[in-house]
């Protein structure tokens, strides 16, 4: 697995530019990364169909939740550094051979990720470009368009894509809040009520399951701050401000439009609507009516720039995986080279988006359905293994200040990652237990994809234990390229 002295590359090569991103850099990555339009127009409709009035209020509890563990995990981040953050994490926290079975989920689950959000925006921008403009391309010309975009833009400099996401991102929030603002202003069909927050209607409905799985999935992303400690500026002060202001922003943010859908529709008038045949467009109806043609026509662009920001993101995230096993040894040496212009993972970008091309091609080429056939079944798959990454990581966090605190408060290394830690592990056995409302399918196919988590894992461990046992000096020079800071 690991390269002879000879063949390994410079260092110079392997070094990521340091001190490229700030801390609303690094914000933007992962808001955008939780594609914060495309989680009101499917998400919250999906979450007020499947579980009830509730939505607002289980959003908002699994901010906190992940605040809790945040709080934790960026005390980590302070003292461990590396662009394979979970892989760092859980090799400093609970062992290398753990560590090696959650980078194997990790990597799995962001490829599977990156991969089904082409097929969201191959989907979305065949009709909405057909419907706006008259121009009716296919949806894998769409799909390919948007690999090769990324792979521009994951080639150049990390902070170019950070100017991108951040005018998508802004234009995104922009027009939910001119949604928010006419809705507000027209008062809408009900009296404004607080019963989405009431506990009874978050915790104690009939389907309060499917509340807290699409609450968890509405975060995906946020754990990437870590990955950019690297390249931030004090990534000591950087990283943490920058995971509590995401998930802060996002929860707060989620919370109050979802809440606003109780507004304009009402409280009766949401649940019916959304249980409608006519679900899937009723926010962009709802913005026609109150807003104006002109604010559904944007909101119509703006998901499938939504979804591009979003699959960026996650593909900026997904490289730096790479490039971490590939510096490592654990995969391909060549993965771990950085372009010498730019200091981007670029060996990395440019694997990652060949392979999502090819994916794309051979979608093509079977004549899948986008939406059914390549993205939903990706995504599902993804996001049970990444919030499944998340849990292992958390309790990582926990065991690594058990013994020294690092000079951190019990509430922040020790009573907050716990309860957050519990919060993840009970979202990750919510997601696997009704995996039929992420999937949208019955039978055993569900079973068959969830399936790469364990056995990704386990594999994963395995490797680490033989590593141990029959490459000792490999092994124990295998978190090298974790910068560890002596506080």
């Amino acid at each position: 697995m690991s390269a002879p002295p000879a063949a390994r590359p410079a260092a110079q090569d392997t070094a990521l530019a340091a001190g490229r991103l700030g801390t609303w850099d690094i914000v933007f990555f992962v808001v955008s990364a939780a594609a914060p339009l495309t989680v009101i127009l499917s998400g919250a409709v999906t979450s007020f169909r499947m579980g009830g009035i509730g939505a607002p209020g289980a959003i908002l509890f699994c901010a906190v939740v992940l605040i809790l563990f945040a709080l934790g995990f960026t005390a980590m981040s302070k003292s461990v550094r590396n662009a394979g953050a979970f892989y760092a994490y859980v090799s400093r926290g609970l062992g290398k051979p753990l560590g090696l079975g959650v980078s194997s989920v990790t990597v799995f689950a962001y490829v599977a990720l990156v991969i089904s959000f082409y097929g969201f925006i191959g989907f979305f921008a065949q009709f909405t470009f057909a419907e706006l403009f008259g121009i009716d391309l296919p949806w894998g010309v769409w799909s390919l368009l948007a690999v090769a975009l990324v792979a521009f833009l994951g080639y150049r400099k990390i902070d170019v894509g950070a100017r991108v996401l951040g005018v998508l991102l802004t234009l995104e929030v922009a027009i939910l809040l001119v949604f928010a603002l006419a809705a507000i202003i027209d008062g809408g069909p009900e009296p404004w009520s607080l019963a989405a927050f009431d506990p009874q209607n978050v915790f104690f409905a009939p389907a309060a399951g499917t509340l807290f799985i699409i609450g968890f999935g509405a975060y995906l992303g946020f754990e990437s701050t870590a990955i950019y400690a690297e390249e931030a500026k004090r990534p000591e002060r950087t990283i943490p401000r920058a995971t509590i202001i995401a998930i802060a922003f996002l929860g707060v943010f989620y919370a109050f439009t979802f809440w606003i859908l109780t507004v304009a529709f009402g409280v009766d008038g949401v649940i019916e609507m959304a249980r409608s045949d006519a679900f899937e467009t009723m926010v962009i109806a709802g913005t026609e009516d109150l807003a104006g043609a002109w604010a559904a026509f944007a909101m119509k662009i703006l998901i499938v720039t939504s979804f591009f920001a979003c699959v960026l993101a996650f593909h900026n995230a997904c490289t730096r995986y790479l490039f971490s096993l590939g510096r490592e040894g654990l995969l391909p040496r060549a993965l771990g080279r950085t372009s010498a212009a730019s200091r981007s993972p670029a060996v990395a970008s440019l694997t990652l988006s060949a392979f999502c091309g090819a994916g794309v091609i051979i979608a093509i080429l079977v004549n899948a359905d986008p939406f059914l056939g390549l993205a939903l079944w990706t995504y599902a798959t993804g996001v049970q293994g990444l919030v499944f990454a998340q849990a292992v990581t958390a309790v990582a966090v926990v065991w690594y200040f058990v013994k020294d605190r690092r000079g951190h408060s019990v509430w922040r290394v020790a009573v907050a990652p716990v309860i957050g830690a519990l919060g993840l592990i009970a979202g990750f056995i919510l997601i696997v237990t009704n995996f039929e409302v992420v999937t949208g399918l019955s039978g055993p196919v569900n079973q068959l994809l969830l399936l790469p988590t364990p056995i990704l894992f386990i594999s994963g461990i395995v490797v680490g234990l033989v590593l141990r046992a029959r490459r000792p000096e490999y092994y124990a020079g295998l978190t090298e390229s974790v910068r560890v800071v002596t506080e």
